[in-house]
């Protein structure tokens, strides 16, 4: 059981009890709040109202609610690599190879079992507190919801553009300089399992610049304003520098012309898109103070990396 308290304000005088919840408790649907209006778990200074009588302003609201399940996926024991905790939020990095939410083909092993493991609280959290995704076989830093209230304050700071997301990925192609792409994403036109850059999409903006240049690749770092599906991998595709390894949108593998041994053997064996998603940062959901998380390079970019310089093909 939760206990929540609020002042309703006065610029909500004449307005129905069951209207004034809603407002002000916009985390829980109007039926819920009905229920337990009926129920006796609202008062309104003390006193059981019914949802259609109207309120003067000033009085004071105390609710209590009770959590419900709205995740029925099954925990199970996954390791976490968790970066930061603690009441409202969690803060995990994930490889890459571990699909984030369940959907046909991956009911199990996802990061929402391994959440539920770690938190069986989260069951009543939407998505299990996931505020955002990444694609299954990219790594990096993920933010997860532990309260509803965190849940509805990130969803809202995504929504707001206010999140910092930037991820550290490796294109084929040497660029010359960085640059932001301002193009709308929307599905592929006959590949529903694609996405492109159509007229029709959402708006989608990313940034990025020039880490390091070899002959054939370049290391970016990618800066999100948006965040749609496959966004940087579908962008830095319709520029023409495609993500390395990349299995959907970076075209026909093919072997860049001088490459050593070593380098070879490396991008044969890179069997995912080159893409990590290196720092997050939010304000916090309760406190209100600004945090940063930098996570570096998993190990398979660190050898590809080190192979593209040793190299220089």
């Amino acid at each position: 059981m939760t206990k929540l308290t609020s002042e309703v304000p006065f610029d909500m005088a004449g307005m129905r009890l069951d209207q004034v919840l809603a407002e002000l408790f916009s985390d829980y649907s109007r039926s819920k709040l009905q229920t337990w209006v009926k129920s006796g778990r609202v008062q309104v200074n003390g006193l059981m109202l019914k949802a259609k009588d109207k309120l003067e302003g000033g009085e004071w609201i105390s609710l209590d609610a009770e959590p419900e399940v709205v995740v029925t996926a099954e925990p199970e024991f996954i390791p976490l690599s968790i970066i930061y905790e603690d009441d409202a939020l969690l803060i995990v990095n994930k490889p890459a190879g571990l699909v984030v939410h369940p959907a046909v083909g991956n009911w199990h092993g996802t990061l929402l079992n391994a959440l539920l493991n770690h938190q069986p609280s989260l069951e009543t959290l939407p998505r299990a507190g996931i505020v955002h995704r990444i694609d299954k076989d990219t790594s990096g830093l993920l933010m997860v919801a532990k309260t509803l209230p965190a849940h509805t304050d990130l969803v809202e700071q995504l929504a707001q553009r206010e999140i910092v997301r930037e991820y550290l990925a490796i294109t084929r192609g040497r660029m010359t300089s960085g640059g932001t792409i301002d193009e709308p994403i929307n599905r592929h036109p006959t590949d529903r399992k694609r996405y492109a850059v159509r007229e029709s999409g959402k708006p989608a903006v990313t940034h990025y610049r020039v880490v390091q240049r070899f002959t054939h690749h370049t290391l970016i770092q990618a800066k999100l304003e948006t965040g749609r599906t496959h966004q940087i991998r579908v962008h830095m595709a319709h520029i023409r520098y495609p993500l390395l390894g990349d299995p959907v949108y970076g075209g026909r593998f093919q072997m860049p012309p001088g490459c050593g041994q070593a380098l070879e053997y490396e991008l044969r064996n890179f069997k995912r898109q080159a893409l990590h998603a290196a720092k997050l940062g939010l304000v916090h959901p309760e406190t209100g103070e600004y945090m940063e998380w930098e996570q570096p390079l998993p190990d398979d970019m660190t050898r590809l990396l080190a192979a593209l310089a040793d190299n220089e093909c």
